[in-house]
């Protein structure tokens, strides 16, 4: 196996631009590097006038199975309307592969970033966030794993227990809380109806154009409840993340039901992205851009941050759910 199988080491500039005119697409500019650390990921312009994004996914993360689900259910938003950035189909593919690397290649939608606090913005993305729910409900996906407790909490215990090099005398402390914030998570009500999602709506992944919202970076495409698309949306006090919450759901219900009910799990999905993040960093801390990036990862004023965070954490979990009903 070579080393391109597990990692980034091998992709150099000319391996990336090689890669990119294999498919008949010339760069003019250099190679500007987006913000990912999952991926890699470059905006250019070419010698066809157009500006381009193209995507080298991380080897070993998803199989080409899942990729390509992830390209098609772009698509099938696409061809319904949904502003999203879906992959450029060449002699009627969209995924390709150059020296052990995975890659494909987008038109780059630019736009500035989405203003959250905008709340005419904010309807309008619950708008865009309705259709997309309407569309994502007509299929199931069948290679790309769910977002749940066991995915994205007790896998992530796993892997902190094992390979996270924890001060000796945080350990007890941070794994004692993690599993009380556990123990309150698996008592949501899961149940409820799950669907294809976005799976990582935060407001980064939001861009504005002259036209309203788009859409970007489907790659933790997954199956799960509908308020994840929503909650990461929602910040600053009660009061406010309440009002957040109503103008979103004006947008978003003119186009697609939402359970109110699944407003219970919006603390639960929280816990889970501090849990599943803490153990992203740690898998991934063999790649060079991680310490790089990362370098406060691993101290113990990290550690003792998150123990308070956990802490945090559970106290929000045993508080009421959101709701929209006056006096909560």
């Amino acid at each position: 196996m070579t080393q391109a199988q597990f990692d980034f080491h091998s992709l150099g500039p000319d391996c990336i631009l090689n890669a990119v005119e294999s498919m008949g697409i010339y760069p003019e500019t250099g190679l500007l590097p987006l913000n990912s650390y999952e991926n890699r990921v470059y905006q250019f312009r070419a010698e066809d006038g157009r500006r381009y994004v193209v995507k080298f996914y991380r080897p070993q993360r998803w199989t080409q199975a899942a990729i390509l689900e992830e390209h098609a259910f772009s698509h099938e938003l696409a061809d319904a309307e949904v502003p999203v950035a879906a992959p450029l189909r060449i002699d009627g593919e969209t995924l390709f592969e150059h020296q052990g690397y995975r890659f494909a290649l987008w038109d780059s939608i630019g736009g500035r970033e989405f203003e959250v606090d905008n709340l005419e913005q904010l309807e309008q993305v619950g708008q865009f966030l309705g259709r997309l729910h309407q569309v994502a409900r007509g299929g199931q996906f069948a290679h790309r794993a769910p977002l749940n407790i066991d995915t994205h909490g007790h896998q992530p215990r796993q892997v902190l227990e094992q390979q996270a090099q924890l001060p000796g005398h945080i350990e007890t402390a941070f794994f004692t809380v993690l599993d009380q914030v556990l123990a309150q998570v698996a008592q949501a009500p899961w149940d409820q109806a799950q669907q294809r999602l976005h799976g990582d709506m935060h407001p980064g992944n939001i861009l504005w154009t002259p036209d309203g919202p788009g859409f970007v970076d489907l790659d933790d495409a997954r199956t799960g409840p509908a308020v994840q698309d929503l909650w990461m949306m929602l910040s600053g006090e009660r009061s406010q993340r309440v009002m957040q919450l109503d103008i979103l759901l004006e947008g978003y219900e003119t186009f697609c039901d939402f359970n109110h009910s699944e407003l219970q799990l919006v603390e639960p999905l929280r816990a889970l992205r501090m849990i599943h993040y803490l153990s992203w960093l740690t898998l991934r801390w063999s790649d060079p851009a991680f310490p790089r990036n990362f370098p406060w990862f691993g101290t113990g004023r990290f550690w003792e941050e998150q123990v308070l965070a956990l802490k945090e954490q559970l106290a929000a979990l045993q508080e009421p759910a959101l709701s929209l009903t006056p006096g909560y």
